[in-house]
């Protein structure tokens, strides 16, 4: 039975991994995954900026990932596909 579940569960979970120009590379996955996700988070609160509020935003992380980056992914929907959570750093940069 622990095969079995250990069969079931490999492949998913959280991974690190490095941005590319064309995608993502996973660090226990040897190719390239060129089709994923990305996470959006809604931001809530508010906001003032030049004597304007603003009411709501969304905090769209794919648009600041660059090649090199590195970055927390999520396997989903049985390890079919792949959500980039968020950019990763060092806590001593």
């Amino acid at each position: 039975m622990s095969t079995h579940s250990r069969q079931a569960v490999s492949g998913l979970g959280a991974v690190l991994g490095t941005m590319t120009s064309s995608g993502v590379k996973l660090d226990d996955f040897k190719h390239e995954v060129q089709d994923y996700l990305v996470a959006e988070l809604p931001g809530t609160g508010r906001f003032l900026l030049q004597e304007e509020e603003v009411e709501e935003t969304v905090l769209s992380l794919g648009k600041g990932l660059k090649a090199g980056d590195r970055v927390l992914a999520m396997r989903v929907n049985g390890g079919n596909d792949i959500v980039v959570l968020c950019k990763v750093v060092s806590a001593h940069a």
